[in-house]
Parts: structure tokens; C-alpha cells; sequence
């Protein structure tokens, strides 16, 4: 019988496949049950699929495919290539692969030079990301927007994610420290954040509760009415100051307190348009004793005038008040009436002062003797032909003359 053979192999009478590499042969297997050549060419065609892998990397080399996975096949068919089951050239296939191996060696170096450039770019945004996080965490508790912030961090974050899945991978070294910035500054903020809203609620349960207390007391001013008013606008700047709480809370013990001051006002209401209507009532009266009391003439009889305005006065009061925006004008015209009277009657007195009428009749006196000096100066001064002195004498002679007339229409 004759034994199958090839160029790279053999087959022995049971079957067994021998593989010839560098003179030397070596046994790749058996394939029993079968005929030799079938054997032979079983292992033939396992040699033709390792060097069709070999091809297939070649040509993802050519095209230039990720130097990683050319890496990872590489290393796989090396592997394979060491002692394959297979029958074939071995040693062509494996110089073709070192071939390989030196171009993805160049692809891969090339890949990292240029990952360079990216990496820095990626650390760079990431430092950005760190740095803008912790702005936010930097700014002044009392001035923050916590909505908008919090939007901003959480895309801040996402952003962040969002490279780590699709972005070059970075030296573990540096991008951990970025983040331990990034996450202490979303600590920060947070820890900031809770404590804020925790005074703020605090603050809120303050306020309702002061709320609360200035309500019920508003309720019980009600019974009151009208003489609630006082202590209502007491408890109104009381609220004012209290601030606002948050929720629907405040807006109903608002309409409660709201409530309770419309009902007080609605009895001062009720009592205003009664006082009006008496009120009204009292202002005609007054009317009529205005008309009456501008009848009268102290200068035609002083005695019946303070009479009559005696009598008035005391009709006047009895009469009430009356409209808040009558008040003044109904007053100021009585006024002036009892003005009228008093001054007819400080007149008359003056007249008849005994001490009045001395001390006028001493004025008149002296001021008589005095022109009939000044008369006897001026013939004197006319008879010296002495001009300035005429005009002199003249001149003092008119005012003294002027001086008697105002004295005695005063005495008169």
C-alpha cells in the first residue's frame, strides 16, 4: 500500500500524521477509520485555516485596524504557531507573522503618539469639569441659586460620565486625582446644600408657628369688634415681620388672619355709617346756629351779643360732632364770630379803663402842649426868614398833629 506524503508531511500504515518542519518530523496526530489521504488531508486543511488567519491579519494590518486587537490576534496565532496539529509550510507562516508583528509594533507606537494629544486634551476637560465644580462649591451660601446650582453640578457629572465611557482611557494616576477634586467638591456642595435647607426649614416651622399663634389671636380679637381695631394692626406688623414660610400653609392662615380682620372691620364699618347718619344730623343743626350767630352785633349791643353767643356756644356742644371733613370749616366760623365778640369787648373795656382813660388824656396833653410850642417855633422861624428851621418846625409840627388824631379815634 502506498503512503500518502506532501512536501510538509506524511502518513504512516495506522494513520498517524507526521508533520516535516526543518528536516525534522513531528506527530500531529491521527485520524483512524478513515483513509490516509483523507487523514493527511485533514490535517492539511487545519494548516489552511491557521495561514487564512494569517492572511486575514495581514490585511487588517494593511487597512491599518486598531493596533490593540491586532495585538490581542496576534498574540493568539503565535501561540498557535508553536506547535500546531497541522500540516504545512509552518515556518512560511510564521516568518509572514513576525513580519506582521513588526508593523502593528509600528501602528502601535503610532497610536500613542497621537493618544497623546487626546489624553492631554481629555485630562484638560476633565480638569475643567473639576474646576467649574468646585466654583460652584466656592460661592457664597447666601447668595446661591440651589435649583439652577444643582442642575448645573448634575450636568457637570454627567458630562463627566459621559467621557469616561466614550473618551480615551487615562493614566489611572492623574484622572484619579481630577475626580477626588470633582468629588469633593460635589461634597462639599451637598453638605452645604442640606444644611441650608435644613435652617430653612427650620426657619419655615419657626414662621408657621409664629403665624399660627398670630392667627388665633386675630380670632379672638373678633368678638371685640370695631374695638379690635388697635390690636389688630398690632397684630398685622407682628406678620409683616414674621416673615414667609413656604408651602400652601401660608397662604391659608393668610386668609384665616385675612378673615378675622374683615369682620373687624365690618363692625367698625356698621359703626362708622351709624356715626355718619347722627353725624349728618349734628352738622345741620350746627348749620342753622352758624346762620343764627352771624346775626349778631356786638358793635349795636355788646351785652345782648354775649348773650346770644353764650347761648349758641351752649346749643353748639350739646349739638355733637359732626363729619370728620366739615369739622374745621364749621368751626373756624364760630371761631370767628366769638373773635368778633371778644374783640368788641376787649374795645369797649379799653375805652373805659379808668386807667386807660388817664393815661390818654395825659397823652393828648402833652402832645397838645407840644404843637403849641412847635406853632410858636415856626412864627419864629418865619419871622428869622430861616428856611431850614421853618421847615423843621413844619415838619414836626405835622407829625405831632398826626400823633393826636390816631390817640383820640383810640379813645374814642
Amino acid at each position: 500500500m502506498t503512503t500518502p506524503t506532501s512536501a510538509f508531511g506524511r502518513v504512516d500504515d495506522e494513520n498517524h500524521v507526521f508533520v516535516v518542519e526543518e528536516g525534522n518530523e513531528r506527530q500531529v496526530g491521527q485520524y483512524p477509520g478513515v483513509s490516509p489521504a483523507d487523514a493527511l488531508a485533514y490535517f492539511e486543511r487545519k494548516f489552511a485555516d491557521l495561514e487564512a488567519q494569517v492572511r486575514l491579519l495581514e490585511q487588517r494590518v494593511a487597512i491599518k485596524a486598531d493596533p490593540q486587537g491586532l495585538k490581542k490576534s496576534l498574540t493568539k496565532l503565535a501561540e498557535d504557531l508553536v506547535e500546531p496539529a497541522a500540516v504545512g509550510n509552518l515556518a512560511e507562516l510564521r516568518r509572514r507573522l513576525a513580519n506582521v508583528s513588526g508593523k502593528i509594533d509600528e501602528l502601535f507606537a503610532a497610536k500613542q503618539e497621537a493618544n497623546k494629544e487626546v489624553v492631554q486634551e481629555a485630562l484638560a476637560a476633565r480638569t475643567k469639569i473639576a474646576e467649574k465644580a468646585e466654583e460652584i462649591a466656592a460661592r457664597d451660601v447666601s447668595k446661591v441659586q440651589w435649583k439652577s446650582s444643582t442642575v448645573e453640578l448634575t450636568e457637570l457629572f454627567d458630562t463627566w460620565q459621559a467621557a469616561q465611557k466614550s473618551g480615551p482611557k487615562l493614566p489611572k494616576t492623574e484622572a484619579d486625582a481630577i475626580w477626588k477634586r470633582f468629588s469633593v467638591a460635589r461634597t462639599k456642595f451637598e453638605s452645604a446644600k442640606r444644611q441650608h435647607f435644613a435652617a430653612l426649614d427650620a426657619a419655615n416651622k419657626a414662621t408657621k408657628s409664629k403665624k399660627n399663634e398670630i392667627v388665633t389671636q386675630a380670632e379672638l380679637l373678633v368678638a371685640k369688634g370695631a374695638d379690635a381695631i388697635t390690636d389688630y394692626r398690632k397684630l398685622l406688623d407682628e406678620w409683616k415681620l414674621a416673615g414667609r414660610s413656604n408651602g400652601k400653609s401660608d397662604d391659608e392662615l393668610w386668609a384665616r388672619f385675612k378673615a378675622a380682620g374683615d369682620a373687624i372691620y365690618e363692625a367698625k364699618s356698621s359703626i362708622v355709617a351709624e356715626e355718619n347718619t347722627e353725624q349728618s344730623a349734628n352738622l345741620a343743626v350746627k348749620l342753622e346756629l352758624l346762620k343764627e350767630a352771624s346775626t349778631i352785633d356786638p358793635a349795636k349791643d355788646l351785652a345782648e351779643a354775649k348773650r346770644l353767643l353764650l347761648a349758641i356756644q351752649k346749643r353748639w356742644e350739646k349739638a355733637g360732632r359732626v363729619p370728620k371733613d366739615k369739622l374745621r370749616d364749621t368751626e373756624d366760623k364760630l371761631r370767628a364770630i366769638e373773635s368778633k365778640v371778644k374783640k368788641a369787648e376787649e374795645d369797649n373795656w379799653r375805652k373805659t379803663d379808668p386807667s386807660t382813660i388817664e393815661r390818654t388824656n395825659s397823652v393828648l396833653g402833652q402832645l397838645e402842649e407840644s404843637i403849641t410850642k412847635l406853632e410858636n417855633e415856626l412864627v419864629a422861624a418865619k419871622a428869622s426868614k430861616d428856611k431850614s428851621k421853618v421847615e423843621a418846625a413844619e415838619s414836626a409840627l405835622a407829625a405831632r398833629k398826626a400823633w393826636l388824631e390816631v390817640v383820640r379815634a383810640a379813645s374814642n
